[in-house]
């Protein structure tokens, strides 16, 4: 045993087990409940590097100003799509007031482990960095691009101390493409799948990019892989794939091609590596005291072996003190796989994280292309849970940092170049079942560039061209990115900066998106009925006295009840139109109601309303007897949020 600090002041281990473990005093508790908390998803290169003080502030109206001469479109994609733009985990803890501010209560930081120093191998074409954290090298080690292991640490505490926790990003069934296979006596990156018998192993890759002599086991840090436990071919499965399509292959079965393949990876064997995995896990969060881990392409994990990690993470942490610490599971395929997941991985995963149509489905209702039915409806599957449970087994998203599901890749509100949109998009994730979870620059309303340029972006908008580039914006906004595969930063290159530009950054507390993105954030804070209630889609009335669903593009009206308490809920998904809505209460709980209170409404940020925050709305009794509000001039694309008590 060793103090946190002695342990971060040394190298780090080259074995996980034998390795010094820290001793504290004690670590910081889980929350009773992870519905009371609102998630904030960071890229940790594409934040914050700490020095926006030494930039200026983008002037949203003046894009240009921000983009230096002889600007190129395409330089400034290639820059997102293939470089490290300097973000850091100090630069992360930087900003800590400001998601404080905001609302964040807890932190989901993309992977921090260290990646290949060099992409590509000797001879062969150059490959972009690995900036997203997703091709590990060094399971053991930060990163130095993002910072050391006393930097997590560091920003771990810091976060706590403003009573924000912190979830990292893991990967359990492969790491980075640190070795190469043997086909027929050449080394080989990338060969065809093969269901067995396993391809022979080739060669490790050094850290210049070139490769170790064939037998020769990794010695220096950045060679090969670490820690030593996975350095055995054994370790993998050793099944080749080239990142396409792997075949058929059942949800319950664990020699499923797609997990075994390679996927621009190399893939591990769980067989004989789970309990490695967990050791390593289980360390970094006894180390830097976390509170959660979001486990990638859990899918990709038999089903035995991630019953097995989520239930020795959960003992482990509990062991600690931690008796709600979060698991969440990356399923991709839909909803009907996640429900799956959630029934046979068992009580141990604490949720998944939803990717599929539920998702694509709240963006078109928030977008007004979709009838809210269709939404709401999918909150009533047959799942083994309770209505009101079901809200703390989804970890629910507008976008990510693949929007995998999407058509095309972009950010919500992008394709209509309207960060208002996000502030629509942001009231129905706050206030439906769930745990919600931002994606960094939500609340900046982050958009792109300017429409009239957007024809000089490769593969904008086409997924099959662009894919994920334009997700990623680097918030900090960087002169420059950093060179392929180094650390000093590429004068010939411009920073991958918000709605295209480069040296400005968009952390602007005073934006209007912001301001009524946090009001959203305070009232749920306030108010559990927004976070624990159940929900119900509420009619609209009409000109003839009836009540009806809404259709798509119509007002969105719904309420959470927790006991007597209800929340009514309403956004304007309009871009052009105010709007006047007759929507329904509860007539049992409200028969005796005069008045329900406003404690949100976006319209009073930069504008007049007729329902500011404090004022009361009247019950109104129908000739059927129902109970009903009416909220007068709604603006478009504005969110109000009126409670009963």
């Amino acid at each position: 045993m060793a103090t946190v600090e002695e342990i971060v002041g040394q190298p780090a281990p080259r074995r996980v087990q034998g390795a010094p473990w820290p001793e504290r005093q004690g670590y910081h508790p889980s929350p009773s409940d992870w519905r009371d908390e609102v998630i904030y998803f960071l890229l940790p290169d594409r934040f914050s590097d700490g020095r926006e003080g030494e930039r200026p502030l983008l002037d949203r109206s003046d894009l240009w100003a921000a983009r230096p001469q002889g600007w190129r479109w395409d330089r400034w994609a290639r820059s997102g799509r293939e470089r490290y733009q300097g973000g850091t985990l100090s630069g992360v803890a930087s900003r800590l007031e400001y998601l404080d501010d905001l609302g964040v209560t807890a932190l989901w930081i993309g992977p921090v482990w260290k990646q290949r120093p060099v992409a590509g191998v000797e001879g062969g074409p150059a490959e972009p960095d690995d900036y997203h954290g997703y091709a590990v090298q060094d399971f053991m080690e930060v990163d130095p691009r993002l910072g050391t292991r006393a930097d997590l640490v560091a920003l771990v505490r810091q976060a706590h101390r403003r009573g924000i926790r912190v979830i990292l990003d893991v990967l359990l069934n492969h790491s980075g493409e640190n070795w190469d296979y043997d086909l027929d006596g050449q080394d080989v990156v990338r060969p065809p799948y093969r269901a067995g018998p396993p391809y022979d192993f080739g060669a490790w890759r050094d850290g210049k990019g070139g490769r170790l002599p064939r037998g020769i086991v990794p010695t220096g840090p950045d060679h090969g892989v670490w820690p030593e436990e996975l350095q055995s071919p054994e370790s993998y499965t050793r099944a080749g794939g080239d990142g396409g399509s792997f075949g058929p292959g059942g949800d319950e079965d664990p020699d499923a091609p797609y997990r075994r393949a390679d996927w621009f990876s190399r893939d591990l064997d769980m067989g004989t590596r789970l309990q490695t995995m967990i050791e390593i896990y289980s360390y970094w969060i006894a180390l830097a005291d976390l509170d959660g881990l979001r486990v990638d392409t859990l899918k990709h994990v038999p089903l035995e072996h991630a019953r097995a990690f989520c239930g020795a993470i959960r003992e482990y942490a509990e062991r600690l003190g931690k008796k709600n610490f979060l698991i969440v599971g990356e399923v991709g395929g839909g909803d009907t796989i996640q429900e799956k997941y959630l029934k046979l991985v068992g009580q141990d995963l604490s949720a998944v994280l939803e990717t599929g149509e539920t998702r694509a489905t709240l963006r078109a209702v928030a977008e007004g292309r979709a009838a809210p039915e269709e939404l709401f409806g999918r909150f009533t599957l047959p799942l083994d849970l309770s209505h009101r449970a079901l809200g703390s087994r989804y970890v629910s998203m507008l976008d990510d940092h693949d929007n995998l599901a999407i058509a095309p890749q972009l950010r919500f509100g992008m394709a209509e170049s309207s960060p208002e949109r996000t502030v629509v998009g942001a009231g129905l994730l706050l206030f439906l079942l769930g745990i919600p979870c931002l994606y960094y620059g939500m609340e900046q309303g982050l958009t792109g560039p300017e429409p009239e340029e957007r024809g000089w972006l490769p593969g904008w908008g086409v997924r099959d061209l662009a894919g994920d580039i334009y997700l990623r914006e680097a918030m900090f906004g960087p002169e420059h990115p950093r060179e392929l595969g180094g650390h000093a930063p590429d004068p010939s290159t411009p920073g991958f900066g918000p709605f295209g530009t480069s040296g400005h950054h968009v952390f602007d507390q005073d934006n209007e998106v912001y301001q009524r993105v946090r009001m959203l954030l305070r009232a749920r804070a306030a108010h559990p009925v927004l976070s624990a209630g159940r929900q119900y889609l509420r009619a609209l009335g009409r000109a003839d006295g009836s009540f009806t669903a809404p259709a798509a593009g119509e007002v969105v009206g719904w309420s959470r009840i927790l006991a007597g308490d209800e929340a009514l809920c309403v956004v304007n998904p309009s871009a052009t139109e105010s709007r006047t809505a007759r929507l329904h209460v509860d007539a049992g709980l409200n028969a005796t109601a005069t008045a329900f209170t406003v404690v949100a409404n976006t319209a009073e940020v930069g504008g007049a309303t007729k329902h500011p925050v404090g004022s009361t709305v009247p019950v109104l009794p129908s000739p059927d007897g129902a109970r009903y509000v009416e909220i007068q001039d709604l603006p478009p694309l504005s969110v109000l949020v009126a409670v009963n008590r």
